[in-house]
């Protein structure tokens, strides 16, 4: 009885947390979140173009990927 379990709620991020984190410092993905600060710090807006300029024209000139249905 002296040891509590704690649950995380388990929430879809993508959704619950549009206008920012519910979970605050209990949020399991804290990490990316801050790696995703630090990226935004760093990086000017003009470089985020140019990578995602460049990785539209890598994903243009990549083949069709076909999705055949299952039989």
């Amino acid at each position: 009885m002296g040891e509590e379990l704690t649950v995380e709620p388990k929430i879809n991020c993508a959704e619950a947390c549009v206008r920012g984190c519910v979970l605050g410092d209990k949020c399991p993905n804290i990490e990316f979140r801050e790696a995703a600060s630090q990226f935004i710090q760093e990086t000017s807006l003009d470089e985020m173009l140019a990578m995602a300029e460049e990785r539209r024209r890598k994903k243009m000139m990549e083949p069709p990927k076909w999705v055949l249905p299952e039989d």
